[in-house]
């Protein structure tokens, strides 16, 4: 019997996915471990391997198509012995598309109702998907339903010889006819609750700008997910903000000597690397504070796994530095400029941007002097960067002086950590930063 190779979930999240290109066509013959095509995530692009061997049958998907299911059929292998005659192509079709489906599978049964059955399907509707007298749904092609319908048949009564157990055409022609069960009277439905208003519809938006220019621009996976992420995140995760600014004179000055040093060796380390050590012996200081989310309870990490923001086209990606407290800042530093590369060519793996306590998101570079950034659930917490820029600072002995000063806020999940506990982890942070020295010993 014909194998079905199916959409695959590639990471815990993921509900749907594009399919980018196809590395295989059909006719090629694969082995298990063979790469076959190359799937896009919200995320990422990612190789897709073979789990069977065989010759690929027939391509279900074309490449290009997006939103495909996790578990659609996408492609068939046949064994020794198997033709391209043997596959039931209905199976990949979806449920709410009875015409297609139904030429397609009389087409492929060589059924006379080939031509008319579109005809047929758009006059008379396929039956809604039947269950079994226990409450499981029973798959069945639309063309089998409408044929058991017409017939009188109990669907479950009948054993399907499609992929997977469908019941397909041939099933049911050659089904005996047996009075269909009565179905129970389903009992009456409770009244949906209204939905929260979400804003305007795409419509009604549309409608206030008719008659002016402009481009409209499909969301791609990554902007669903991120609209989708963020919305929830500022709707249900009671935010606050802590705010400091931090000297960095002293910083500026360690980093300039650590780098001449490490010049042989090809390193340079940027602020943000500084940034990411402070932040990971931070959690270290304060325990309490290195813990995430978790519905109902709270669980308290061991290590500093901290994520960093990396914008690239469309959207943005957190890759996450794990056991960042036991690293050097050299190793540090090239894991980030590692993992911010592979960010941006979309080539992380989903392990490489999940989990992490905390989060930081530096937008200095760009110019931004401060800025509150969204915790990332399930973090409790992210530090939002701004750059250093020259400002009159009172020294300790009074005397006005001038000093780099980077100003950053703390977003906080308040169901985690509370203010004072807040408090003592900006608190670390900033110490580490102007007295940088503090962090080799």
């Amino acid at each position: 019997m014909p194998t079905e190779i199916l959409m695959p979930a590639l990471s815990p999240t993921m509900e749907e996915g594009t399919l980018a290109k196809w590395l295989v066509k059909e006719g090629d013959t694969v082995s298990s471990g063979d790469l076959i095509a190359e799937i896009e995530t919200d995320k990422a692009t990612m190789e897709f391997e073979a789990v069977d061997e065989g010759v690929v049958g027939k391509i279900l998907i074309a490449e290009g198509s997006e939103g495909v299911k996790v578990n659609t059929p996408i492609a068939v292998l046949l064994e020794d012995g198997e033709s391209a005659d043997d596959i039931d192509t209905s199976a990949a079709k979806p449920e709410a598309a009875p015409a297609a489906d139904a030429a397609q599978e009389a087409a492929s049964e060589g059924g006379s109702d080939a031509a008319a059955a579109p005809a047929a399907a758009s006059a008379t509707p396929a039956p809604a998907a039947p269950a079994a007298a226990d409450g499981s749904r029973i798959f069945a092609s639309p063309l089998a339903r409408r044929i058991a319908a017409d017939k009188g048949l109990d669907l479950s009564a009948i054993k399907g010889s499609g992929p997977r157990g469908r019941i397909i055409k041939v099933d049911v022609e050659n089904a005996t006819s047996a009075p269909k069960a009565e179905a129970k009277a389903a009992p009456a439905a409770a009244p949906a609750a209204a939905a929260a208003p979400i804003g305007p519809s795409a419509d009604a938006v549309a409608k206030m700008y008719e008659g002016r220019d402009y481009e409209e621009v499909k969301l791609d996976g990554m902007r669903k997910t991120i609209a989708a992420r963020l919305t929830e995140a500022k709707q249900t995760i009671p935010h606050f903000y802590l705010r400091r600014d931090i000297q960095l004179d002293a910083l500026l000055k360690f980093r300039s000597q650590l780098n001449k040093q490490l010049e042989p060796r090809g390193v340079k380390l940027s602020v943000n690397d500084f940034i990411i050590k402070a932040v990971a012996l931070a959690l270290q200081s304060v325990p309490d504070a290195n813990a995430v989310w978790a519905g109902d309870r709270v669980l308290k990490m061991k290590a500093s796994d901290v994520a960093v923001a990396v914008a690239i086209e469309g959207g943005l990606f957190t890759p996450v530095l794990q056991d960042s407290d036991m690293k050097s800042l050299s190793a540090l530093s090239a894991e980030m400029k590692d993992l911010a590369t592979r960010a941006r060519d979309r080539k992380l793996a989903p392990h490489e941007y999940q989990g992490g306590s905390f989060a930081i998101s530096n937008l200095g570079m760009f110019g931004i002097d401060n800025f509150d950034a969204i915790v990332n659930p399930p973090h409790a917490g992210i530090l939002a960067v701004g750059s250093g820029v020259k400002k009159p600072v009172v020294g300790a002995d009074g005397e006005l002086t001038v000093a780099t000063v980077m100003s950053v806020t703390m977003s906080v999940d308040h169901r985690v950590i509370d203010g004072a506990l807040g408090a003592d982890l900006l608190k670390a942070i900033v110490d580490n930063l102007e007295n940088p020295m503090v962090m080799l010993a």
